[in-house]
C-alpha cells in the first residue's frame, strides 16, 4: 500500500513553528486591545489636582468594563457619588461634547465625581455643599470621601459656585481644590457629559509600595 505524503507543514516544520509564533502574537495583541478597549486600562496621573489621595506620577488602573457593558445595552454609564473617575477631556479649548473633531487627540483627567443632574451645587466660605431631593438643606459629599488627611478631598474648597447639574452631565472636583491646584467642574472646566467617561479607578498599582483598590 502506497504511503501518504507528509503534508507541507511536515515537510517544513521550521516554519510551521513561525507560523505557529505568528499566530500567537497575533493572539496576545488581540486580546490585549480587547482588555485594554473594553475591560481595563492604566493611566499615569499627572499634576497634583488629586492630592493626598494620587499622586503626580501614580499609575492607576480603570474598570472600562462597567462603562462597556452600560454602552453594550445601549445605556449611559453613571458612575457612584464619590468615585474617583477618568474621563477624555477633549483638547481643553471649549465646551465638551460626546464627538472630538476629527484630528482632536483626548486628554484625560481624572476627578472625584461630586454631583449629578439636576442637583445644584454650591461652593461658598470654603466648602462644598449638594442640594437634591432628599437633601433640600444640602449636605457635604466629603463626609463620606474623606478617609484622613492623606486619604480623600482636602478640606477647603476654593471659588464661589452656585449652579444645577444639566442633564446628561455630572460636576466633578479633584481632592486638591485649595487655590488653583485642580482645574475642575468649580474653576472653568464645566460639567461633565456621560458620554466622556472612561470609567472608575478600580487599583492604584504604583508606587508598589502603595498599592491599594478604590
Amino acid at each position: 500500500m502506497e504511503q501518504a505524503k507528509p503534508g507541507f507543514l511536515k515537510k517544513h516544520p521550521l516554519l510551521k513553528d513561525l507560523l505557529s509564533l505568528a499566530v500567537f502574537v497575533a493572539v496576545v495583541i488581540a486580546g490585549t486591545f480587547v482588555l485594554n478597549a473594553y475591560v481595563y486600562r492604566s493611566y499615569d496621573v499627572v499634576g497634583q489636582s488629586m492630592e493626598n489621595t494620587l499622586h503626580n506620577e501614580d499609575r492607576v488602573i480603570v474598570n472600562r468594563f462597567a462603562a462597556s457593558w452600560a454602552h453594550f445595552l445601549g445605556q449611559e454609564y453613571i458612575p457612584k457619588r464619590g468615585q474617583v473617575i477618568v474621563f477624555a477631556n477633549g483638547d481643553a479649548s471649549g465646551p465638551l461634547t460626546c464627538g472630538a473633531p476629527k484630528g482632536q487627540r483626548d486628554q484625560y483627567l481624572i476627578k472625584r465625581v461630586i454631583a449629578f443632574p439636576g442637583e445644584r451645587v454650591t461652593v461658598k466660605d470654603g466648602v462644598l455643599t449638594v442640594y437634591n431631593d432628599e437633601y433640600p438643606d444640602g449636605f457635604h459629599p466629603d463626609d463620606e470621601t474623606r478617609v484622613d488627611e492623606n486619604n480623600g478631598p482636602k478640606e477647603n474648597s476654593s471659588g464661589e459656585v452656585d449652579m444645577i447639574v444639566p442633564d446628561g452631565e455630572i460636576f466633578v472636583a479633584g481632592d486638591n481644590r485649595e487655590g488653583t491646584h485642580s482645574f475642575d467642574s468649580r474653576s472653568g472646566l464645566g460639567t461633565i457629559p456621560f458620554c466622556r467617561i472612561i470609567g472608575p479607578v478600580a487599583f492604584r498599582i504604583y508606587p508598589f509600595d502603595k498599592i491599594r483598590t478604590f
